[in-house]
C-alpha cells in the first residue's frame, strides 16, 4: 500500500485579492485555518522579492496563528535566508524567481549552481527546516538535489497540466511518463517527493497515483474554486479526488 498522501494548500492567492484593493480583507491567515479546519495537512506560503502578494506581516501572522506546519517558499536569496532563518519554518521550499514572471514558471536550476546552493541550504538544516527544492522532473536536477542535501524535491507539474488544459494529449501523456519516472529516481536517492503546480480536480488523479509522492501543494485552482464552493469544500472535494486516485 502506498503511504498516505498529504495536501498543502497554497494561500498565496487570498492575498493577492486582498492587495488589488489595499486593506485587510481577505485575510490569509483566516484562509489558513479554514483549510487546517477543512483537512489541510500544511500550509504553504511564498514571501517574494516583490511582496506582490504575502507579505511579511503575513508570515509573522502564520508562524503565531498556524498548528499545521508551515512550508515557506522562497527564492535563494540573502534576504530571504535571513527571514527564513529568523522564524524558522516547518520547510523551506527554495523557488526560481523572476520579477516578470506571473506565477514560477519552472523548477530551480541546481546543476549550474550546485556549490552555491550547498552552501546556501545548509544553514537552513541546521537551523531545522526541512528543505525542499522546487525542480522539474529532469534526472541531471534530480541527482543534484541529492548531492547538495535536500531532504525533499517537489516536482514542477505545470506542463503536465498546461498540456492536458490545451488539449495536448501526447504531450500531457510524455510529461506524465515524465514526472512517473523521475518520482522513482529521487525516491531511490532518499528524496521525499512531492509536486505541484497548476493541479486541478482533472490532472490531480494521475498524480497522486504516483506510490513516491508524499505531498501535494495546490493553490491558485482552491482559492479560484473558493469563490464558487467555499473554501472548506473546495478542498474537500480535492482531498476526495486524491483520495480516491490512491486507493
Amino acid at each position: 500500500m502506498s503511504p498516505p498522501l498529504r495536501l498543502g494548500v497554497n494561500i498565496d492567492h487570498v492575498a493577492t485579492v486582498r492587495n488589488a484593493r489595499g486593506g485587510a480583507w481577505p485575510d490569509p491567515v483566516r484562509a489558513a485555518k479554514l483549510a487546517e479546519e477543512a483537512g489541510a495537512d500544511g500550509i504553504t506560503a511564498h514571501l517574494r522579492e516583490d511582496r506582490r502578494h504575502i507579505s511579511d506581516a503575513d508570515i509573522e501572522a502564520l508562524m503565531g496563528a498556524l498548528t499545521l506546519p508551515l512550508n515557506f517558499e522562497m527564492a535563494a536569496t540573502n534576504e530571504m535566508q535571513a527571514i527564513a532563518l529568523r522564524h524558522r519554518p516547518h520547510a523551506v521550499c527554495i523557488v526560481p524567481e523572476k520579477r516578470e514572471e506571473r506565477t514560477t514558471e519552472g523548477g530551480l536550476e541546481v546543476a549550474r549552481e550546485e556549490n552555491r546552493l550547498a552552501h546556501f541550504i545548509a544553514p537552513l538544516a541546521e537551523a531545522g527546516c526541512r528543505v525542499s527544492i522546487f525542480i522539474a522532473a529532469d534526472r541531471p536536477q534530480i541527482e543534484a538535489a541529492a548531492r547538495i542535501g535536500a531532504a525533499v524535491v517537489e516536482l514542477h507539474t505545470g506542463a503536465y497540466c498546461d498540456a492536458h488544459a490545451e488539449g495536448r494529449f501526447a504531450d500531457r501523456d510524455a510529461e506524465l511518463a515524465r514526472l512517473t519516472e523521475m518520482a522513482a529516481l529521487a525516491d531511490q536517492l532518499g528524496l521525499e517527493v512531492h509536486a505541484g503546480h497548476g493541479l486541478t480536480y482533472d490532472t490531480v488523479g494521475s498524480v497522486a497515483a504516483l506510490p513516491q509522492v508524499r505531498e501535494l501543494n495546490i493553490g491558485h485552482f482552491l482559492i479560484g474554486e473558493a469563490i464558487f464552493r467555499g473554501l472548506p469544500d473546495a478542498i474537500a472535494e480535492m482531498r476526495r479526488c486524491m483520495d480516491e486516485a490512491r486507493g
